[in-house]
């Protein structure tokens, strides 16, 4: 499968997708394990979810950058 550029318009959403498709995943755990009252579970999946938040917002970054640039 041919990989999009690492600039391109398309990649950026691609990865903004993923992202987003992530925290929602880790946030359907945390709702899970704050349900068992699992406090070391409850602790892992929130340090699991903050390296997600900040991909996702660097992809974002990256996307308004893009576009405030022309698509260039």
């Amino acid at each position: 499968m041919p990989r999009t550029p690492k600039n391109s318009k398309a990649g950026l959403i691609l990865s903004l997708g993923g992202s987003a498709l992530a925290v929602a995943r880790a946030l359907r755990r945390m709702r899970r394990t704050r349900g068992t009252r699992d406090g070391l579970g409850t602790a892992d999946t929130v340090a699991g979810l903050l390296p997600l938040v900040t991909s996702a917002v660097i992809a974002l970054r990256r996307l308004r950058r893009h576009s405030a640039r022309g698509g260039r």
